[in-house]
C-alpha cells in the first residue's frame, strides 16, 4: 500500500505531466494544497521537495512554487516516465523518442549479452521467454514478462553503466511494451522475434541478436505507426 506521501506525489506529479497545472503555473499555496488534498502541510511541503528534485518545480521567494518546463525535468527519472503515461501525455513525439532511444540502446546490449552471458544469465532470459509464450496463451500477464525477458538482457550485459541505468531502462520500456500490447495481436507478433533473440543469445551470436532487436523495434514502430492511422480515421469520421 503506498504511503500518504507517495499518494500525493504520483497525482501531482501525474497533475503536472497532464497539463493540470502547465509550465509556469504558479502552484496554490501549501495550506491551500493540503486542504485540497485532505493532508498535512507536511505531506504537501514533502512532495513539492520531491518534485523539485526531478526538475518539475521551482520554489521561487516572493513568488510561489512554479511548475518549470519538461525540458528541465528529469526525464529518465521512473517516476516522471510513470506519470507521462498514466496522464496520457503519451503523444507521436514521445513515442518517437522512445524508439530512437531504443534503438540507440537495445541492439547494443543485446550484442554484449550475446558475448558475456553467463549460463545463468541465458536460463533468466529462456524462462522469461517462456513466461511471455504463457502469457500469449492466457496464462499470466504479458508485460510484466516482456520487462524480466529485456532486463535480463541488460544483467547480461555486465556493464556497470548499463546496469546502472537499468531502472530508467526498465520503466522506459514498461511504457513501450504496455503501448504495444494495447495492440490487438502486437504480442503474439513480436513472440517469434523474441524467440529469435532469445536464440542468438544462448548461441553467443552477437550479429544475430543485434539483428534480432532492430527487428523487434521495427515491429513495434510499425504497429504505433497503425495504431496512430487507426485514431486519425476513427477522429476524422462523423459521430
Amino acid at each position: 500500500m503506498p504511503t500518504l506521501h507517495r499518494q500525493v506525489l504520483n497525482q501531482m506529479g501525474e497533475q503536472i505531466c497532464g497539463g493540470k497545472f502547465a509550465p509556469g503555473d504558479i502552484l496554490p499555496a501549501e495550506d491551500e494544497l493540503a486542504e485540497l488534498m485532505q493532508v498535512s502541510r507536511i505531506t504537501i511541503r514533502e512532495t513539492m521537495k520531491s518534485l523539485s528534485a526531478k526538475g518539475m518545480l521551482q520554489v521561487r521567494r516572493r513568488h510561489g512554487t512554479i511548475v518549470l518546463p519538461r525540458s528541465s525535468w528529469q526525464l529518465f527519472d521512473p517516476d516522471v516516465i510513470t506519470w507521462r503515461a498514466r496522464a496520457g501525455s503519451v503523444d507521436a513525439e514521445l513515442i518517437r523518442d522512445l524508439m530512437e532511444l531504443r534503438t540507440i540502446i537495445e541492439p547494443n546490449a543485446a550484442k554484449l549479452a550475446a558475448k558475456r552471458a553467463t549460463p545463468e544469465d541465458r536460463a533468466a532470459v529462456r524462462r522469461a521467454f517462456k513466461a511471455m509464450e504463457r502469457a500469449v496463451a492466457g496464462q499470466g500477464e504479458y508485460v510484466p514478462a516482456d520487462l524480466a525477458f529485456h532486463g535480463a538482457i541488460l544483467t547480461a550485459c555486465h556493464n556497470q553503466f548499463v546496469q546502472q541505468m537499468q531502472n530508467a531502462l526498465s520503466a522506459i520500456l514498461r511504457t513501450s511494451f504496455e503501448l504495444s500490447s494495447e495492440i490487438e495481436g502486437g504480442p503474439a507478433r513480436s513472440l517469434p522475434m523474441h524467440e529469435a533473440l532469445c536464440i542468438a543469445i544462448e548461441k553467443g551470436d552477437a550479429s544475430a541478436a543485434e539483428q534480432a532487436v532492430l527487428t523487434l523495434i521495427e515491429r513495434a514502430e510499425k504497429d504505433f505507426d497503425d495504431r496512430a492511422a487507426l485514431q486519425r480515421t476513427a477522429n476524422d469520421t462523423p459521430s
